[in-house]
């Protein structure tokens, strides 16, 4: 191991408008570790890391090397310590337009004085080295435009490495990511944790943290609240220091009468990715559909709510056939989608809250054909607080929210429009912790109004807390049924995986 430092942030202030964004904060990384920080949103480990990154300069504090202080106070003197970042939208650090080399190879050929003294042949050789360090096979010539998002990450990866990186921060790096490339960047935080790079994850996906960390950092309210060794601790122990509650109450089993069969569907298939599949929900019952990425969830959602052509089956709301043409007859049936996609499928990001939240039901709002505004806003208002939504104004444009409230709204627009059925694909994707546990308490009130829940995810835990049954999908088909208590995260893995099948 050729690096030996330890980087160490002492006593680390910042304020914003007179408002303490962090109070006095101690953080160390070490090299050859992954050290974990976790926090929810607001908790400032977004900020204590904009400092560390030369993007913020700190009100107080200090950070130093071995001892020696470093002055950052711009990202080029954060680089020029060794201290380099892996952000989860890696297009704000590349150049489309440039191929792979140049992106890697960017901060040395645009440097004052180099332009006549560029050796195109060594930098395809060194990038096409580094890329073979890490195990990735990157055409050098191609297009950063031509590349899927986690060939991007690696992109960025192999640009710190040519610059000596010491420290690299990874910051939601797999939040947009398939499970597999998600393993591909894990093996390449392993191979730089081996070579002796010091790794600062942050993420809101608990199973990595204990997957992947060394240690793990705990911030709330601007404050450290929690440092130890992963091997000393355990997942409820660090839900607690983030919330201050525990894992029972992070997730929360909401106690709902069951009431008879409201959804029905008998042997449901597409083309390729949903096969013969069949189950019911009763009113007031929680049933998880959980699977690896590619399992067929997102399809089969989107086939019960008339998004995409169905070859075979049948579905019934309350014992009434409805039709899956389009999603407007699925809605008049009585099911409603709260898709994976929220920006792009669940709401429109460039009108307000207000708006959003009315869109299922401006027939209803309106009187001779015209919208009635006030209704519409005591429609909103009623929402926005049932839902505890943090926006402004209803008026805000809910591309401005966060993407816990976004999804508060992609969820609460649904509320009044007489729906029976709710599913909910991946409702927790890209939401911080507090944001999740306000959707679970969401989802556990509509089960107590007598509604139908599918919840659809990746996430086991989750579906161990919140559901009543649950079943297990792979390649298109339900392999799998447990009823609440009777399985664990590893039994659901085996099955997920392709491990068998198995009836309760």
């Amino acid at each position: 191991m050729g690096n030996t430092s330890s980087l160490k942030m002492r006593g680390i202030g910042k304020s914003f408008a007179g408002v303490d964004a962090l109070k006095r904060v101690d953080f160390e990384v070490r090299a050859g570790e992954i050290h974990a920080l976790l926090g929810a949103n607001g908790a400032g480990k977004s900020t204590l890391m904009k400092i560390l990154s030369g993007a913020y300069t700190a009100d107080a504090g200090s950070i130093e090397v071995d001892g020696q202080a470093l002055q950052i106070m711009a990202p080029g003197d954060a680089k020029a310590c060794g201290i380099h970042c892996v952000y989860q939208e890696v297009d704000t650090a590349l150049v489309p337009h440039l191929s792979v080399t140049e992106n890697i190879m960017l901060d040395r050929i645009s440097s004052p004085g180099s332009a006549h003294f560029l050796d195109w042949k060594a930098f395809h050789r060194e990038a096409e080295a580094v890329l073979k360090r890490l195990d990735s096979p990157i055409p050098v010539r191609k297009r950063v435009s031509e590349l899927t998002l986690a060939e991007k990450q690696l992109v960025l990866v192999a640009r710190l490495l040519t610059e000596q990186a010491k420290f690299v921060i990874f910051d939601e790096p797999t939040a947009p990511l398939s499970l597999e490339e998600a393993e591909r960047l894990f093996r390449v935080m392993r191979q730089l944790r081996d070579e002796g790079i010091g790794c600062i994850f942050i993420t809101h996906r608990l199973p990595e943290v204990f997957d992947m960390c060394d240690r793990i950092t705990v911030m709330r309210d601007g404050q450290r609240v929690f440092l130890e060794e992963k091997k000393e601790t355990d997942m409820d122990a660090v839900i607690h220091a983030m919330l201050g509650r525990s894992f029972e109450q992070e997730f929360p089993k909401a106690e709902a009468a069951i009431g008879p069969v409201v959804l029905e569907v008998e042997g449901l298939s597409a083309a390729r990715s949903v096969h013969n599949v069949s189950f019911d929900v009763k009113k007031g019952e929680i049933v998880a559909i959980v699977g690896l990425v590619g399992a067929g969830k997102t399809e089969l959602s989107r086939l019960l709510f008339g998004a995409d052509a169905v070859k075979t089956g049948t579905v019934r709301v309350n014992g009434k056939k409805i039709s899956l043409s389009q999603p407007a007859a699925a809605i008049n049936g009585g099911i409603a989608l709260v898709p994976e996609e929220r920006r792009s499928q669940g709401i429109l990001v460039s009108e307000s809250v207000q708006r959003n939240l009315s869109l299922p039901i401006l027939k209803l709002l309106s009187r001779f054909g015209f919208l009635s505004g006030a209704g519409e806003q005591r429609n909103a208002s009623s929402i926005i607080g049932r839902l505890g939504i943090k926006t402004p104004s209803a008026a805000q444009k809910t591309m401005f929210l966060s993407g816990g409230n976004q999804q508060k709204v992609a969820i609460g627009k649904w509320l009044n429009a007489g729906v029976d059925v709710f599913l909910f694909d991946e409702p927790t994707k890209g939401v911080d912790i507090g944001a999740k546990s306000d959707i679970f308490r969401i989802i556990g009130e509509l089960a107590q109004q007598g509604r139908g829940i599918v919840y659809l995810t990746c996430e086991f835990a989750e579906a161990l807390g919140i559901a009543d049954r649950i079943l297990v999908m792979y390649d298109g088909r339900l392999v799998a049924s447990f009823q609440r208590g009777e399985t664990s995260q590893e039994q659901l893995l085996y099955y997920a995986s392709g491990g068998g099948e198995h009836t309760a």
